[in-house]
Formats: structure tokens, C-alpha cells, sequence
């Protein structure tokens, strides 16, 4: 019995190492992208060992083209910024003369308290005529007969202000009543100035008043009716009527003798005060512009209080 024959082995031979390519196509980055980042080895010469980049003395064209015209454009900019403003301030000047506003707003403390005093209490007071430096006015600080802007503003806005307290004190408050109240007394006083200017007109009257001086001597009233309002507030009827009497007479007062100096200055540098047709009209419309200030201020402040 013949032994059992096995099928001899064959030895596979072991396969050769693969030589790397001397000229790639590609470079071989699988093996750098587990060094800890993702991108570290992505790019050549971007990683710890690889050099420094180089940077051209050159500037970009971008910078080339982006630089003149960032300067042009603020240069020109700036060119009509100042032309506009140029443009503005002559405008402004035209129509509102904002270097003679600053005269009427030159007050102190010392100057508002007198003529606070003054406007309430005008019966002692002797010296009406206003003092002028080199042709041309002194400050109202200096001055207490001098007309000012900052008494009439924040009279007229003290003035809202109470009005809308009275009527918040009767339940009647609500923002459509503030302003029509404010709407109110600002149109009023426009229709005043402007019918003392075409009266102006009409007599032909020389007088050194300009509308800035009417706008303050109008605006002298709401003093008047601002303590009128308080004394009404706090004693009712009786006390607005004769408060609001006392300040009517005292205005009165106070536009006679500050606008008779005004109004007939010509007629009293020649000596014929009260002679003449003319001079007639003129004590006429100095009267009517006094006896306007009263009837102003109550119908501004009867309806305030029931």
C-alpha cells in the first residue's frame, strides 16, 4: 500500500517594494494631514520649516488705483462741504441776522431780575432812553432799557407750560389743546408784528425799530399773563382779574414811554411833539400798540380758567 502523496507547495514569491516615482504627478499629502490641523501640511512652505514669504517693495494695483481716488474724493468732499456751508451762512444772514440776534441775547441774572421788575412796576422808573457806544447800542445787559430776545422766548415758553397746568387742574389737558394753544399765541403775535410794520409803513415813520424789536417788545406781555395765570391757579377768579389788571396797566405804561422815544424821536428832536397832523398819527399808533398789549393778554388767558 503506497503512501499518501500531498501535492507539493509552491512558494509565492514575496512582492517587491514599490519604488517611488522620481516625478510625481502630484505631491503626496495624506501622510502631512494627520500632523494636527488640517491645512498644516497643505500648501508648501507655509508651515514651521518653510520660508518666510517675500514681500514685493511694489504696492498692489489695487492700492495703486484705490489710494488717488479715496483722496480725491475726500479732498472734493470736503471742497463742497464748505461751499455748501458758505452758501447756508449767506442765506441765513439774508433772511435771519444771526450776528444781531447775539446782541439780544447778551442778558445776565442782574439784567433779567430789573427788567422783570421794571415790566411789572414801570412807574418809578425815570430814565427811558437807551444808551448808545460808537453809533450803536450797548448790550441789554448793560442797558436795562434795551430791548431783549431772552425774556419774550422764555416767557412765551413758561407761558405753554402754565397753560397746560391749568388745564390739566380741570381735567381738559390733552396734547391736541397744548398745541393749539402754543399754535395760538405764536400766530397772534405774528398778526401783531406784522400790522405794526404795515401801520409803520403807512404813517411813514423814521424810527431805528427793527422787527427784532417789535418781536421783543410783543413779547413783553406774557410776563404779565404768566402771573396772572399763577394768581388765578392759586386764588381762582377774583385773583386773575386783579392781577391780570395790575400787569395790563403796567405793560401799558411800559410800551408808552419805551415806544414814544422810538416812534417819536424825529418829531422830539425838533420840538414839535404833539403839532401836526403827522405827528398825530404817531401818538395814535403809539397809543393803539399799548392798548393792544391788554386786550392780547386776556383773550390769550380768560379761557385757561372756569
Amino acid at each position: 500500500m503506497e503512501p499518501e502523496r500531498h501535492p507539493p507547495k509552491r512558494r509565492v514569491p514575496a512582492a517587491a517594494p514599490r519604488m517611488a516615482d522620481p516625478h510625481p504627478l502630484f505631491d503626496d499629502t495624506s501622510a502631512a494631514g494627520g500632523g494636527g490641523g488640517g491645512g498644516g501640511g497643505a500648501q508648501a512652505g507655509r508651515g514651521y520649516g518653510g520660508p518666510p514669504p517675500v514681500s514685493s517693495p511694489y504696492p498692489p494695483p489695487a492700492s495703486f488705483l484705490r489710494e488717488p481716488v479715496s483722496s480725491l474724493a475726500v479732498v472734493y468732499g470736503s471742497s463742497l462741504a464748505s461751499q455748501g456751508r458758505d452758501i447756508v451762512d449767506r442765506n441765513l444772514d439774508r433772511f435771519i441776522p444771526v450776528g444781531r440776534l447775539k446782541y439780544y441775547f447778551a442778558v445776565d441774572t442782574v439784567y433779567v431780575g430789573r427788567k422783570l421788575g421794571l415790566l411789572v412796576f414801570p412807574f418809578v422808573h425815570q430814565d427811558w432812553q437807551v444808551r448808545y457806544q460808537q453809533d450803536a447800542p450797548v448790550a441789554p445787559r448793560f442797558d436795562i432799557n434795551a430791548p431783549d430776545l431772552y425774556i419774550p422766548v422764555m416767557a412765551f415758553i413758561t407761558y405753554i407750560l402754565i397753560a397746560g397746568l391749568a388745564l390739566g387742574t380741570q381735567n381738559r389737558f390733552s396734547p391736541d389743546s397744548l398745541g393749539l394753544q402754543a399754535s395760538s399765541a405764536l400766530a397772534w403775535l405774528i398778526v401783531e408784528v406784522l400790522a405794526v410794520l404795515l401801520s409803520l409803513y403807512l404813517v411813514t415813520v423814521n424810527t431805528d425799530l427793527t422787527t427784532i424789536d417789535l418781536i421783543a417788545f410783543a413779547g413783553y406781555k406774557y410776563v404779565g399773563m404768566i402771573i396772572g395765570l399763577v394768581f388765578g391757579l392759586l386764588f381762582g377768579r377774583t385773583g386773575y382779574y386783579v392781577v391780570l389788571s395790575w400787569c395790563c396797566l403796567s405793560i401799558f405804561v411800559f410800551m408808552i414811554r419805551t415806544l414814544r422815544l422810538k416812534l417819536l424821536s424825529e418829531a422830539a428832536a425838533e420840538g414839535g411833539v404833539g403839532r401836526g397832523a403827522k405827528n398825530q398819527l404817531r401818538m395814535y399808533l403809539t397809543m393803539a400798540i399799548a392798548a393792544a398789549q391788554p386786550l392780547f393778554m386776556y383773550w390769550l388767558t380768560y379761557h385757561l380758567l372756569r
